[in-house]
């Protein structure tokens, strides 16, 4: 058994990352939930969700679908340029990214650098990026 005390400073840098991204969420839900009902409910309209979806989407932070860009990056998918010729598909794997429940796998591929091998097992949005990857292809000949 390694009894090893892990590199400080990562553990710190964890720490940090994690309070940032803690007070960040906390900040955006406290600002949503100074806003009016009616004003809820025509954000919630603008990205064609539900006040509630909205609400949840709020709750797990800005960096909730860092996965999702990562992997658009990975996959020579530039996510400026999918969120523009496609809004309303990008807003939807934004939202399945933030509820995935492979977040885990996702980030461990990503960092070891299998997750365009693999991602199409697990990936929520795979058939979508198969999608976006094929016409680029074809734009590309």
């Amino acid at each position: 058994m390694d009894n090893t005390i892990p590199n400080p400073e990562n553990l710190t840098n964890r720490l940090k990352r994690w309070c940032s991204a803690t007070w960040t969420a906390i900040n955006e839900a406290k600002l949503l939930a100074s806003l009016d009902d009616e004003t809820v409910k025509l954000l919630a309209q603008d990205n064609a969700l539900s006040e509630q979806e909205l609400r949840e989407l709020i709750a797990k932070g800005p960096h909730a679908a860092d996965e999702m860009l990562a992997l658009m990056k990975l996959l020579n998918i530039d996510p400026d340029e999918a969120r523009l010729e496609e809004p309303a598909e990008f807003r939807d794997m934004h939202v399945t990214c933030v509820h995935c429940g492979e977040k885990t796998r996702c980030r461990r591929e990503l960092a070891d650098g299998s997750a365009a091998a693999d991602f199409a097992s697990y990936c929520g949005n795979a058939e979508r990026l198969d999608e976006m990857r094929s016409r680029l292809e074809t734009l590309a000949k």
